[in-house]
Order: C-alpha cells, then structure tokens, then sequence
C-alpha cells in the first residue's frame, strides 16, 4: 500500500521537520498521496484497523544528558538525599 510505504519511509523523508509521526500529519500524508481527506481522528482507526499499525512513544531523554553525570548523582548525592524508612517504623 502506498501510503504504508511512505509511512515507512518516515516524515521526514516527507517533508516533516522530525520523524515523529502524529496524527495530523498521517491525515496530511494520505491527503498528500491520494487526494482523500480524512479527520486527524479518523485516521487512528485506519492504522490500527486497516494497517495495524500501533502507537510508539518515543523515549523522553534530553539530548543534552551526560551519563557520567547522572550515574555520579545517582550513586553521591541520590544516597545523601534519599529519605529511608527507621527501622522498626513501617508506614
């Protein structure tokens, strides 16, 4: 199917800033392809129904992030800060 085929390419092979797929921009990409225009709503039901296609969350992580830096808080200041439970006390 053609517009499979070009959801597989990826948005930005078509003309979108990021690969992040919405809604919107299937409903474009099919208007775009074929001519038919369908509600951003609408074509949920035609990638899961029809194409069985599923949602996939891109992970959220700043592109920024130093692991070193995380791993280094984790194991100095995380275990300064962490509250721990008194013995013998339960909540």
């Amino acid at each position: 199917m053609l517009i499979e085929r070009e959801l597989v390419r990826g948005a930005v092979a078509n003309g979108f800033a990021t690969d992040l797929w919405t809604l919107p921009r299937v409903a474009s990409l099919i208007k775009r392809v074929t001519g038919v225009s369908y509600h951003p709503a609408h074509v949920w039901k035609i990638l899961t129904e029809k194409l069985e296609w599923s949602v996939q969350r891109p992970t959220l992580r700043a592109r920024e992030r130093d692991e070193q830096k995380v791993q280094e808080w984790v194991q100095e200041t995380w275990e300064q800060v962490k509250k721990t439970p008194k013995s013998g006390m339960r909540g």
